[in-house]
């Protein structure tokens, strides 16, 4: 295998969003919505997929089913240019399927099988021979796996560490009860970390940006870049902060994968060479175009999409 750029590291799996849903969903006998499909979905095959989009190699590390959502997962990287080579199928799992309720207002909840590829993932599924020769690793999100702990994760951090790759991860809140002590060693190796606001502040227990970021550099991470929604975002490390506002105007039909786009535009920017504010600004308005798509990867096709977005909001 040639030299890849990025490799991507944790779920790939198929998202069935429902848009628009609302509570009365449950007082009707038959709730027609615009459009039901089955999507890519899952935090690394959707950072992989945008960061193909905008240029770099991508190889896609995870663990899906032998069964027809299994193959529409591996259909889609072969269609985007993804390298699968060490996307693991097993005969005896389900590839996870997340049923998405989306408000008309583009906020979402998941339904989730908690017997699917994405609760049964282990430390053995997730190969790291790719990290030779390539250059950044995305940990697409800490406890979206739960058998893949914190131990695991140091492991895997190590040998990435090993192979001087930069090392990037995101979080979802623990499915497992995990807390902050269950991940400090890890989040030691990480050179970019990127939580949202309220996920960032449940995991640390801390109110304001500034003190969110201190407790996450305290655990060694280098630069926290906190995702805040319609404010933006908060990017911080041990010499500086700043914020980068958010693109206005924008409507948002359906904010699933929207963090997954904002990292994929970020990590692109750190292969590009571009301060941080820079990356920052890209990931702004990758994000941006993500929540004007149905599906996590609807929004955004190319890097000269992204690089329009861009200048017309940071001119």
């Amino acid at each position: 295998m040639g030299r890849t750029d990025v490799v991507c590291m944790g779920a790939a799996i198929v998202d069935i969003p429902l848009q628009p849903v609302t509570r009365e969903i449950f007082e009707v006998d038959s709730n027609p919505v615009e459009q039901i499909a089955m999507v890519i979905g899952g935090d690394a095959i959707n950072e992989a997929t945008i960061v193909r989009r905008l240029g770099h190699s991508v190889s896609l590390v995870a663990m899906v089913g032998d069964d027809a959502a299994g193959s529409h997962v591996l259909t889609h990287c072969d269609a985007e240019g993804i390298d699968r080579t060490f996307v693991k199928v097993k005969k005896d799992i389900d590839t996870s399927i997340n049923v998405g309720l989306v408000t008309p207002d583009g906020e979402r909840t998941f339904v989730t099988n908690r017997n699917g590829s994405l609760w049964r993932t282990t430390t053995a599924d997730l190969d790291c021979a790719p990290f030779a020769g390539a250059r950044l690793l995305s940990f697409a999100s800490i406890f979206n796996n739960p058998l893949v702990d914190g131990t695991a994760l140091v492991t895997i951090f190590r040998r990435a560490r090993a192979c001087g790759l930069t090392i990037a991860a995101d979080m979802i809140y623990p499915r497992l009860g995990e807390t902050l002590e269950n991940v400090r060693e890890a989040l030691g190796y990480l050179d970019f970390f990127f939580p949202n606001r309220d996920e960032a502040a449940w995991l640390t227990g801390c109110e304001q940006l500034d003190d969110i970021a201190d407790a996450l550099l305290a655990c060694g991470v280098k630069n926290v870049v906190i995702k805040n929604g319609a404010k933006g975002c908060f990017v911080k490390n041990v010499v500086r902060s700043f914020t980068v506002d958010a693109i206005h105007g924008v409507h948002a039909i359906d904010t699933i994968g929207a963090g997954d786009n904002f990292v994929a535009g970020f990590l692109t920017a750190v292969l590009d060479g571009r301060s941080l504010e820079g990356c920052a600004q890209f990931a702004n308005a990758a994000g941006s175009l993500s929540v004007r798509a149905i599906g996590a990867t609807g929004g955004v096709q190319n890097r000269a999409q992204v690089e329009r977005e861009r200048a017309r909001a940071y001119r």
